[in-house]
């Protein structure tokens, strides 16, 4: 598990490697995240935008943007939590995300957060940060 807090929201990750969806003989590999989001802080904040930076164990990098989560601009009040899952596919057996989330205060104020950078690892392997 993966974690960090920036401005009183709290990013947790959980990665866990998909056999049946990976085909590793065919140079395919997926990776499921599951991402809780916690507003730890005193303001009512919404979820507007994601930046996602993954790199496979080739050093390719991919940068990924887009509007919410899931299809979802959550909005979470103080002490309130959103989840989901979502996927990630390489074709390299091990690899790395870190990204940002575009953040709106009820007042308007934007603000980007911190996710933590995840290790994307087979089962049983050695879990590094490429």
């Amino acid at each position: 598990m993966y974690q960090t807090t920036t401005r009183a929201i709290r990013v947790t990750v959980e990665p866990t490697f998909v056999d049946a969806e990976s085909s590793p003989e065919a140079g395919q590999y997926f990776w499921a995240y599951r991402i809780e989001i916690a507003n730890l802080g005193e303001e009512v904040v919404q979820l507007r935008s994601r930046h996602w930076r993954i790199t496979d164990a080739n050093g390719r990098t991919e940068e990924v943007r887009g509007a919410g989560v899931v299809g979802k601009q959550p909005v979470l009040k103080p002490g309130e939590k959103f989840s989901y899952t979502s996927g990630c596919p390489l074709s390299t057996d091990s690899g790395i995300m870190v990204g940002t989330y575009q953040m709106e205060t009820d007042k308007g104020e934007t603000f980007s957060i911190e996710i933590p950078a995840f290790s994307l690892d087979l089962p049983g392997g050695r879990k590094t940060l490429n």
